[in-house]
């Protein structure tokens, strides 16, 4: 049984919210901080090489995507991202993912494209069947995660960012809090999940990390739904970038590592994030892409991706990372030819 795409929102809208998209901004920002402060001030690289070194997480797969005939090198390839937000309170990082963005970056014009797909999506999990997409780290971890995304994109995931909502909090926080012009206002649970625990007023405010956290994340009382969220997701992550990179900054870049150490994994090295630092610029003119679809509901309720719309934005990240040419044929081939 199918539904129109206005039905599923007001389905959605009555289901317990859930964190789904806040690191769709939250873990950009988060990526912004250590591009524009962990490579400008040579005091701070001992601690932010200790933090990315014990971050890390190796793959099954080795450094190389099944997708790939070559390891990549970010310093000079054109690479892509896929940044995890897990709903997890115990620093493990476990279970199924909440927000699912992937993010490419073109070595020739240093400019970056990111893709929400939404968590209820309908895919194909390798080995597992029909599913939706946010099981497949619950199901295999990261691993599966990713290749499940190349399943459905077919594009190849170089690198991974995981982390869960404590770090986002935490590190706004830190960095003093997230200033913000709110069009109403807002009633949201906490991080707690206690009903109208955090209230907003309307107008410019400042907002500390559980207050950030409810703003990203409102969804129902928005008279815009998604599309309004998005607006508050993407002003939030302005004001990130702006806070991270003021010089006011720098003496909260300790503390921002500390709330980092225990929430993230990463198979980026330090020596990888330190050459995308010429990307940082770019960070505030984010391309953002989406997936078309409606609401699905056999046995429960799926996100049924539209198929033009799916291969419309494959070609789109394919061509910006240089895989094939706007006609469509595989860059590869043709420079063997």
């Amino acid at each position: 049984m199918s539904y129109s795409r206005r039905e599923y929102k007001k389905r959605q809208q009555r289901r317990r919210k859930g964190f789904k998209k806040w690191a769709v901004r939250g873990g950009i920002a988060l990526f912004v901080f250590l591009l524009v402060l962990g490579v400008g001030f040579g005091y701070m690289w001992q601690q932010f090489e200790e933090v990315t070194s014990g971050a890390q997480q190796e793959l099954d797969r080795g450094d190389r995507s099944d997708m790939r005939e070559e390891a990549v090198n970010p310093s000079q390839d054109s690479i892509s991202i896929l940044f995890l937000g897990v709903d997890d309170r115990t620093g493990n990082l476990r279970g199924r993912t909440d927000a699912i963005v992937l993010a490419t970056f073109n070595a020739e014009d240093q400019s970056v494209k990111m893709l929400n797909i939404p968590r209820d999506s309908l895919v194909n999990i390798p080995g597992r069947g029909q599913d939706k997409i946010n099981h497949a780290h619950a199901f295999g971890g990261i691993d599966l995660a990713i290749e499940t995304v190349e399943d459905v994109l077919d594009i190849p995931v170089d690198y991974f960012m995981t982390l869960n909502f404590m770090a986002f909090m935490e590190v706004v926080d830190e960095l003093g809090g997230v200033e913000v012009d709110s069009p109403f206002e807002i009633s949201e649970m906490d991080s707690y999940d206690n009903p109208g625990a955090i209230w907003i007023p309307e107008g410019e405010q400042t907002l500390n990390g559980e207050e950030a956290l409810a703003y990203v994340r409102h969804r129902q009382g928005d008279p815009q739904g998604d599309i309004g969220r998005g607006e508050r997701q993407k002003e939030v992550l302005e004001s990130l970038i702006r806070e991270s990179a003021s010089l006011s900054s720098i003496t909260s870049f300790g503390s921002v590592m500390e709330s980092l150490e225990n929430h993230m994994k990463t198979n980026l090295t330090f020596n990888n994030i330190v050459s995308l630092h010429g990307y940082a610029r770019n960070f505030d003119e984010i391309t953002s892409l989406s997936l078309d679809g409606h609401g699905l509901r056999t046995n429960r309720w799926y996100y049924q991706l539209d198929e033009e719309s799916l291969n419309e934005t494959s070609h789109r990240l394919r061509i910006h990372l240089g895989l094939e040419d706007e006609a469509g044929r595989n860059v590869m081939l043709e420079d063997e030819e």
